[in-house]
């Protein structure tokens, strides 16, 4: 027999009229417990006035309303798959056509890496020498400037390396920039005047 008062899902037990081996007990507790006997018949009746109301269904669209308005997390291998599968061709002899295109892609992609590693050295050089055509290239650049600007006197200055000749030949071509900038203004602003 039970010392103690029934838990609730012992008074579901006996509500529902679930049989079995430990619901006898249950049951001779409760015609000799007047507290756990007023508890299922509170029980009971609840039960009855929740069975009489009436049942109803929600809108049509209340579903959709208020599933709008719950973020859903979605794990990211499952938006990774769902991106893949985008990419994967519907027939069969498709798919086996991108597999096969994919294994040499990576196959190559593998050989590509495994080469680079083992051959730094030339990755190093290869590299210096990108490098050196860069900076051959700005020098060029560079030149073709000076010369345009401050004629093959000037440039010749500029690749004596004295510092006062540089600074002298960089003066006279700030100057001759902001010269023509000046012009460029007193000519904007006349032609406005014209009209």
């Amino acid at each position: 027999m039970h010392d103690k008062h029934l838990r609730s899902d012992e008074i579901e037990l006996l509500l529902d009229g679930e049989e079995g081996f430990g619901v006898a007990p249950l049951r001779a507790h409760v015609n000799a417990c007047v507290s756990c006997r007023r508890e299922l018949e509170s029980a009971r009746e609840l039960m009855v006035a929740l069975d009489s109301l009436p049942d109803f269904a929600p809108s049509v669209h209340f579903a959709d309303r208020v599933m709008s308005q719950v973020q859903v997390f979605e794990p990211w291998h499952a938006a990774a798959t769902r991106t893949v599968e985008q990419f994967v061709p519907a027939t069969r002899p498709a798919r086996i056509a991108a597999g096969v295109g994919a294994a040499v892609t990576a196959g190559l992609a593998t050989a590509g890496a495994t080469w680079v590693v083992a051959r730094a050295d030339m990755a190093f050089i290869l590299t210096q020498l990108g490098a050196e055509g860069v900076r051959d290239q700005i020098v060029a650049a560079s030149n073709d400037v000076a010369f345009t600007v401050l004629g093959q006197p000037g440039l010749a200055a500029m690749q004596s390396g004295s510092p006062e000749i540089a600074a002298v030949a960089v003066g006279g071509f700030v100057a001759i920039v902001g010269m023509g900038l000046v012009g460029l203004r007193a000519l904007a602003t006349a032609s406005r005047g014209a009209r």
